[in-house]
Formats: structure tokens, sequence, C-alpha cells
């Protein structure tokens, strides 16, 4: 199985409202986003790629024009938790790219959440 990555930033804010009070992430805070798309494919296109970097463009602008510098609680119909962000990217390049198989959304250089069904 052939496997391509490639790596996205956007800043946001964001505050998960539903935690306990006193709960650090209940409070209106910040992050510096990493989105990493996966996508795999036994067999390589007639260019020798999975797919070329370039065809994912798409998915920087829709980062761009809809996570970058925002308030999630304004973007996401969930809770902007970084599962359910992960998830929501997953959907949204399958949607695009069948050989996407997995997307890691990261919030802090410790901490990592992917969605891979």
């Amino acid at each position: 199985m052939y496997r391509i990555t490639k790596e996205f930033h956007f800043s946001a804010s964001h505050q998960l409202s539903h935690l306990p009070e006193g709960h650090q992430c209940a409070r209106l805070h910040g992050h510096n986003y990493i989105v990493i798309v996966e996508l795999a494919s036994a067999t390589l296109n007639s260019d020798g790629f999975v797919r070329d970097y370039g065809e994912l463009k798409p998915l920087k602008a829709y980062i761009d024009d809809t996570f970058d510098h925002r308030h999630l609680n304004d973007v996401m119909d969930v809770p902007s938790t970084g599962e359910n962000m992960a998830r929501h990217f997953y959907d949204w390049c399958a949607a695009v790219w069948p050989e996407v198989t997995a997307v890691k959304v990261s919030e802090t250089p410790k901490t990592w959440a992917e969605y891979r069904p």
C-alpha cells in the first residue's frame, strides 16, 4: 500500500463550554492547529502518484476560508474537540478524494486526535 500525507496549519479560538466549570478547556482559548490528511492506494496513477499534492489545494482553501482566525464555536455544529475536527476534515476530504484514509489534528505539540474509519 502506498501512503502519502500533507500537513496544513491554521490558528483559531474555541471554548468547550459543555465541560465543568474550572476545566481549562471551558475557558475561551486558542490553538495553532495542524491538520494532516493521509491518502492511500494499492496502485499509483499514470504519473506515479497516489495523488498529486497540488490536487490537495482545495483543502487549504477550505481551511483558510472557514477555520483560520475564526472562533470554532461559530464554525462547527458539534463541540470543537480535536476528535470532532478530525472527523469533520475526514468527511470533507473523503467526499473529494476517495483515497483518503485518515485525518489527524493537533492542538498542541504534544497532542493529536485522529479519525480513521
